[in-house]
């Protein structure tokens, strides 16, 4: 099967709302321009490593964690204190909240920096997150091709080009049944910053 856009025609497939909900221009042009420049030159940004079968290799792409302040996470089997939020990303946060009316405690930011950057299909672990969690994600910069496909069955895969400002709400069952990537891209790139707020299991 061919890669579908999920919204854009009627005879596209269409996630089931309590799914997946998507709002197109969810900060204006110039506000999310603003964020993003600041967010770049503020932000620290890191590359981790990861375990590749027998190897461990630097992810493709920088990341940066925020969350409630003196708080432990778990992510990843690893635990680690987040950067305490920011101004402008505990607004953010403030902001998603009454427009989803779902509850964050932190934010993972990822730095796509060209075509090459990219993030492996996965699942966001239930053992991190609550059960059937709200993961709400912001996208500034560069439209990348958000994909999905049924972890059932790979060849049901579909695509969504997340656009400067856009809002993506995953909710539901979605992190059980599917899984999502952003692929690398042979094409000429601009930098493209990813917020992902999402509400993780502290450590007791």
């Amino acid at each position: 099967m061919s890669q579908l856009n999920l919204f854009d025609a009627s005879e596209y497939y269409r996630f089931p709302e309590e799914l997946l909900e998507y709002t197109e221009d969810f900060l204006s042009d110039k506000e999310a321009s603003e964020l993003k420049e600041k967010l770049l030159l503020v932000t620290p940004w890191k590359q981790n490593t990861q375990k590749m079968y027998d190897k461990t290799v630097l992810t493709p792409r920088l990341t940066a964690w925020y969350g409630d302040s003196s708080k432990m996470y778990n992510l990843g089997n690893n635990d680690f204190t987040v950067n305490e939020w920011s101004p402008e990303l505990l607004a953010l946060k403030e902001k998603i909240e009454t427009y989803s009316e779902y509850k964050f405690n932190s934010v993972l930011l990822n730095l796509y920096r060209d075509g090459n950057d990219s993030v492996a299909w996965h699942r966001d672990k239930d053992s991190e997150l609550e059960e059937r969690p709200a993961i709400a994600s912001l996208s500034l910069g560069q439209v990348r091709n958000f994909d999905f496909r049924k972890v059932d069955n790979h060849q049901q895969k579909y695509s969504l080009a997340l656009g400067h400002g856009s809002l993506l709400i995953m909710k539901g069952d979605l992190q059980k049944g599917w899984e999502h990537r952003i692929a690398k891209s042979s094409r000429l790139m601009k930098p493209r910053i990813n917020l992902t707020f999402r509400f993780i299991k502290e450590i007791s």
